[in-house]
């Protein structure tokens, strides 16, 4: 699909994982589960024991209930089995990480597909919030702590990832029997789409955030996208700093090892720190328009020739390069460089003037991110099914994009006559949310998703302000 970008929850929940064995869910000091279940429901007037009714479901584990920051909400970090290979249930089996945040058995429910690792702590997707629903989060296979034994790569697709949806779908529908939506942003929103693509009547309507679509290892959309978001000056001064920045090197590439020593990593994987400073040049313009703010950023890139020390604080800054290129980091999402190389796709990079100052072209591929080799060729059919069925077949979507986020160039088509939709926030970047849409596109899309609910849609001002932290994305300059 993509360059694994990353959000900060995510890079704070993929070391901490890594590093700790999710030591962050001990909670010492949190509720008995049941003292906090007669707390809450006795604030919320409900007189189901849901903590109760969740044990009841075959092969789910309640690991542990934790305080809820939502009133009127409990929150459950749920372990459930599943097979490795859905196609043979009597095989080996894993624990899949998932979270629940409960409201009432009555209200919506909204799957939230993790493309990477679920955060241990409560959050609401937007059309959580939006609904007043029940949220259950799931954590991808391969990802987090759900990662197999046998370390199986040729169970990590796309079929066998919706299965887990589907069956964390089969488990709960009788406990929470209102309407279903399922969602989830960037991979994640990925992951919802080709869920529905492969089990449609798992849910009622799907709600994907900036998801695209990319087409092989090297999607030239990306390239043509970039060429023409924005303005040209900021185009223009974004181009200058990527020529000064190689043609400056050796100059900058002491920054780059502090950074090794900063965090504690090195810059094997990637091929060492020469190649994290070349491919970091190189993908600047995308992460500058994935997550920037163009008015506030452009004035902020430095002229060629700035000092040292303020052109790669620019850089990193916008490209984030020990997080993205080091061996730290990269480890715990190693098998989402795996889904890219194999299924979902990659994006190819703008370097047209960049002619002459590159010294690895064309080896920024996922399969370089991988501490172990890709033995399985490119599945060109694989997101091409999923987005052909949802341009011809697919109802009750609703896909949000950002105007210069880089991923909208890979952007899903739809057609109203299957009542589903598309929109773009103005100006929008990777963080791109309903409640960044103009009028009249976001009257028109919580029309649409409070009926799909079965709900009275609220009124416009309903949204003024309202963006989950969860989708919130760091943007240059904000």
């Amino acid at each position: 699909m993509m360059k694994i970008h990353r959000t900060p929850w995510l890079l704070a929940m993929s070391v901490l994982l890594h590093a700790c064995g999710d030591s962050s869910l001990a909670e010492p000091d949190a509720p008995e589960p049941a003292e906090q279940a007669s707390a809450t429901q006795e604030a919320t007037g409900q007189s189901e024991d849901i903590l109760t009714q969740l044990q009841s479901i075959p092969g789910l584990t309640v690991v542990l209930e934790q305080p809820s920051s939502f009133p009127g909400t409990r929150f459950f970090l749920l372990s459930f089995e599943q097979p490795l290979d859905h196609e043979r249930p009597l095989g080996e089996r894993f624990q899949l990480r998932m979270t629940l945040l409960h409201r009432s058995v009555d209200a919506p429910m909204v799957l939230s597909t993790e493309g990477y690792i679920v955060a241990s702590t409560p959050s609401q997707a937007e059309p959580t919030a939006l609904l007043g629903a029940n949220q259950l989060s799931v954590e991808h296979r391969f990802m987090g702590v759900s990662l197999p034994e046998s370390r199986d790569l040729r169970m990590l697709t796309l079929s066998q990832a919706a299965s887990d949806s589907h069956r964390a779908v089969q488990a709960f529908k009788p406990l929470y029997p209102a309407r279903w939506l399922s969602t989830g942003g960037s991979k994640g929103g990925v992951a919802a789409v080709y869920h529905r693509y492969l089990y449609p009547d798992d849910v009622d309507a799907t709600v994907p955030y900036v998801a695209p679509s990319s087409h092989g290892l090297r999607d030239g959309r990306y390239v043509h996208f970039l060429a023409q978001v924005g303005d040209e000056a900021c185009r223009a001064k974004l181009e200058a700093f990527q020529v000064d920045v190689l043609r400056r090197r050796e100059e900058l590439l002491p920054f780059v090892e502090a950074l090794a020593t900063q965090f504690n990593t090195t810059f094997t994987v990637v091929g060492g720190a020469d190649r994290a400073l070349e491919f970091s040049a190189v993908e600047t313009s995308f992460y500058f328009w994935q997550y920037g703010t163009a008015s506030t950023a452009c004035p902020r890139i430095p002229a060629p020739g700035a000092p040292a020390a303020q052109t790669f604080a620019f850089l990193n800054a916008v490209v984030g390069v020990a997080y993205t290129y080091s061996d730290r980091f990269i480890a715990p999402l190693e098998y989402a460089y795996y889904q890219a190389a194999t299924q979902i796709g990659w994006s190819r990079f703008p370097t047209r003037h960049l002619r002459g100052l590159l010294r690895y072209p064309g080896e920024n591929t996922p399969d370089l991110y991988l501490s172990f080799p890709v033995t399985e060729p490119f599945d060109w059919g694989a997101m091409l099914r999923v987005e052909h069925w949802v341009r011809n077949h697919g109802e009750r979507m609703l896909f949000i994009y950002g105007e210069n986020d880089p991923y909208s160039a890979a952007a899903f088509s739809v057609r109203a006559r299957n009542d589903s939709f598309r929109y773009f926030a103005p100006q929008g970047n990777h963080g791109s949310s309903i409640s960044r849409l103009a009028e009249p596109e976001r009257t028109l899309a919580l029309e649409r998703l409070f009926t799909w609910m079965g709900m009275s849609a609220p009124s416009p001002s309903h949204l003024q302000g309202e963006v989950p932290d969860r989708l919130r994305m760091n943007s240059l300059g904000e």
